[in-house]
């Protein structure tokens, strides 16, 4: 389906929905440590989704297997947590959730590495996936156009010769998961469908050190990048308003 704005009430609902998404985002991020396996990751996320009254959006999402996506190093996204993968120090994890709220959907990720890095080189992808997020949704505006967002994201991306990942993008949300239009990393201005206050959107920028190709892994679902390169992966569910972006699926003050 296309995204359509959204009715007071269903963005309030949003609204909960990226709180939560939020809250167990945080609280990964601050139990991560090297030794743990990214299965041990889902356990948290599933406990504490169940105990913030949010549903996992992602569990059999076209058969995906877990409530949430950890991807390691040079998986891009669409990692299955496993009980086999053991967290190293310095490596990049990015974890992607979508949480169900009164039937609305928010959708976010982080990237986070373990313990101490291993490479300056992974700490600045991280900042600059992070900062390439915060660019794209400054640029967002009632009748802004999805070349827009992907033009300020890749300019951004460019003056440091990072891979974009072009065959993964960002999508409208809301009722479902994905719905249109999608919204690439990469674009030119005043091109791509119209996008109106009200509609709400997914802005997820995927960057790696090498080149932006990538290949499906052997379970179907992980995402890798074709040259092994590590990469990095931010994601915020955002609010089309008058006055720019409300970004959902971040803590209140």
């Amino acid at each position: 389906m296309t995204t359509k704005p959204k009715t007071t009430s269903e963005i309030k609902a949003m609204r909960v929905s990226g709180e939560i998404l939020a809250n167990v985002l945080k609280e990964l991020s601050k139990k991560l440590q090297p030794g743990m396996t990214t299965k041990d990751l889902a356990v948290i996320a599933d406990k504490e989704l169940k105990r913030l009254g949010g549903e996992p959006a992602f569990l059999n999402y076209q058969g995906f297997p877990d409530v949430i996506c950890i991807s390691v190093n040079d998986e891009v996204v669409h990692g299955i947590p496993s009980p086999h993968r053991v967290i190293k120090s310095g490596d990049l994890v990015g974890m992607d959730l979508g949480v169900i709220y009164k039937g609305m959907i928010t959708d976010a990720a982080v990237t986070v590495i373990a313990g101490k890095p291993n490479r300056s080189a992974d700490e600045k992808l991280v900042k600059d996936t992070k900062k390439a997020l915060s660019v794209g949704i400054k640029a967002v505006h009632d009748q802004v156009r999805t070349g827009d967002i992907g033009y300020a994201i890749e300019t951004y991306l460019n003056k440091y010769k990072y891979g974009i990942v072009r065959d993964l993008v960002g999508h409208g949300v809301g009722h479902e998961v994905h719905e249109n239009p999608n919204i690439p990393n990469f674009g030119r201005r005043n091109t791509g469908p119209w996008l109106n206050k009200g509609m709400t959107i997914a802005i997820e920028p995927m960057v790696t050190l090498g080149s932006g190709d990538v290949k499906i892994a052997g379970d179907r679902w992980t995402v890798l990048t074709a040259d092994g390169s590590n990469s990095a992966h931010f994601e915020h569910t955002v609010l089309i308003t008058d006055r720019g972006a409300e970004i959902l699926t971040t803590l209140s003050d």
